[in-house]
């Protein structure tokens, strides 16, 4: 018989997920408590908590099948982790625990929408056998068209419509659209806008942690992600503890130059974080999550010119990240996480910090630590080369080739593979030693490959190269006197013109404006010149450094 005297899950300390509610059919008021907060977990795609929640529910109804159906959906392949992301272990393990899962919910209690669910799930697990990652992957496209139908069969269930939107975007996860605006090759993403903006005409889905996290993962690779600004807006704040949700809107924020905006989101993601580690602990696949949060406050606080925010930020994030965490071989933490290490690097190189660059010790493991030892050798490079000394900058250009050999190709940083982000540093050091050696040709050269490869690195944000190779290629052309060349490296830079992807562009960065205001200035294009220079007393303003170019780089101003 079901015990419904265990004690309520009310008098228990735990999150603030907010008000988000599906009703089940449970005589045990807790299970439902417990369900909720499986799911709203799941829309923050804090996996492992969702299934703890949905465990706890049918320790209190056994025949809550709709519980099952939330293991099986949370343990399965989602838009950060595809099939292919798990290692063997736990891809076996996953498969096997979805497919008993949805077998066991086929016996329980259901309404007809969880039926219905259950159902269409089954359609993702279409096979037991783990090693065949692609039929796990055509799957996909099966599990999306069983939501699909249960859209037009359940109108209204705002549940029903974020999961299938869902289903949609895992198609074709991080690859929803092309450099030129279009749908990528197999994606469905306007299947999925259609269903979200239905969804979002609604009052019910203008409050929905799914509905809106989704619309901003559907828009920000697009030609116009300035169109999920309402609903990033309508995200702030929803799911108090959720830090990956207070975290979402940033990823808008940046894309339109609103650093200031992105900052604070993921400030307040990571307070939420904090308490999360403090409950729960560090070592679990949710880091990635709280990497992430940290990660975007480095970068968009390194567009701000605010020095202090990103080092600081950069500091909690290292420290996370212990050997201890990074030793998990099951999910491969050091494959996931390691990259992330030497954000401070890239923040030193950014704020011209040579001493510091130059005093950089390198780590204790090298092999753990293979990306960042060859980004400190990296960043001693850069500093070496700014500061005269082509000897040591080339000794660590040879240390920095070595470093990256030793790199395996399942290293990660998020969408991108730390050897393929590095290839960059490769570019920008050889450019950076050739034009302090006076070889100027040679060194637009390497930047010109640094740009080319910048630009060509899959989807990510915050993308995968921290500092745009524009600024410093434009501040070394500005310094040879190459104005008009300069000039349309910072219009491409902020978007001023169509060269590049809407991905690739930096609006309103503090310092492509100081370029550009520079170049239009020595051209005598004045009316253009006082528009962009409002713009950049604006952006100085925030600045806890002077910003006297767009790249420290560049020698000939103080």
């Amino acid at each position: 018989m079901l015990d419904v005297t265990t004690p309520t899950a009310s008098t228990e300390p735990y999150y603030d997920l907010g008000s988000h509610h599906r009703p089940v059919d449970t005589p045990a008021p807790d299970a439902q408590t417990w369900f909720d907060r499986g799911l709203v977990w799941a829309y923050a795609f804090n996996h492992d908590e969702a299934i703890a929640c949905f465990e706890r529910a049918l320790d209190l109804d056994p025949d809550l099948a709709i519980a099952r159906w939330g293991i099986a959906y949370a343990i399965g392949p989602n838009y950060n982790k595809a099939w292919e992301a798990f290692d063997p272990a736990d891809r076996a393990q996953s498969l096997a625990r979805a497919r008993q899962e949805l077998d066991l919910a086929g016996r329980g209690r259901t309404s007809d929408a969880e039926r219905d669910l259950i159902a269409a799930l089954g359609a993702r697990f279409a096979t037991d056998d783990p090693s065949d990652v692609d039929a796990l992957a055509a799957a996909h496209n099966g599990y999306a068209d069983a939501m699909v139908a249960l859209v037009d069969r359940h109108p209204g269930d705002v549940d029903v419509q974020a999961l299938a939107a869902d289903a949609l975007l895992n198609v074709t996860a991080w690859a929803l659209w092309n450099a030129t605006g279009d749908p990528a090759p197999g994606s469905r993403v306007l299947e999925a806008k259609a269903i979200l903006d239905a969804a979002l005409g609604t009052p019910a889905g203008r409050q929905h942690p799914g509905v809106l996290h989704l619309y901003v993962h559907a828009m920000e690779m697009s030609a116009h992600p300035e169109e999920a600004l309402p609903a990033a807006d309508l995200l702030r704040g929803l799911v108090p503890d959720a830090g990956h949700l207070q975290h979402m809107p940033s990823h808008i924020d940046v894309l339109c130059g609103d650093y200031r905006s992105s900052i604070v989101a993921n400030q307040t993601a990571v307070r939420a974080d904090r308490r999360f580690v403090e409950r729960s602990g560090p070592l679990n696949f949710y880091s990635l999550y709280r990497v992430h949060d940290l990660h975007f406050i480095v970068y968009s606080a390194m567009f701000e010119g605010q020095y202090a925010t990103a080092l600081a930020a950069a500091g909690e994030l290292s420290a996370q990240l212990t050997p201890e965490l990074l030793a998990i071989e099951a999910p491969p933490m050091a494959d996931w996480l390691e990259a992330f290490v030497p954000l401070r690097i890239h923040v030193l190189v950014r704020f011209g910090r040579w001493s510091d660059l130059i005093a950089e010790p390198l780590p204790d493991d090298t092999d753990l630590y293979c990306t960042t030892a060859a980004t400190i050798h990296y960043g001693r490079g850069v500093a070496h080369a700014a500061t005269g000394d082509l000897a040591a900058a080339r000794a660590e250009r040879d240390a920095f080739a070595a470093a990256y050999e030793r790199i395996p190709e399942s290293r990660y940083l998020f969408n991108n593979t730390s050897r393929d982000i590095l290839a960059i540093a490769a570019a920008m050091l050889d450019g950076e030693i050739a034009y302090r050696a006076g070889e100027f040709d040679v060194a637009f050269h390497a930047l010109r490959t640094a740009i080319e490869l910048d630009d060509a690195l899959p989807y990510d944000e915050p993308w995968g190269w921290m500092q745009p190779t524009r600024h410093a290629y434009g501040a070394l052309l500005l310094e040879q006197g190459r104005v008009e060349e300069a000039a349309t490296v910072y219009a491409a830079d902020l978007g001023l013109d169509p060269t590049l992807a809407r991905s690739c562009q930096h609006p309103g960065n503090v310092w492509s404006l100081h370029g550009y205001h520079e170049c239009l200035t020595r051209l005598g294009r004045d009316a253009e010149a006082v528009i962009i220079g409002k713009q950049l007393e604006i952006a100085s303003a925030r600045a806890d450094v002077p910003v006297v170019a767009s790249c420290a780089c560049r020698m000939d101003v103080t």
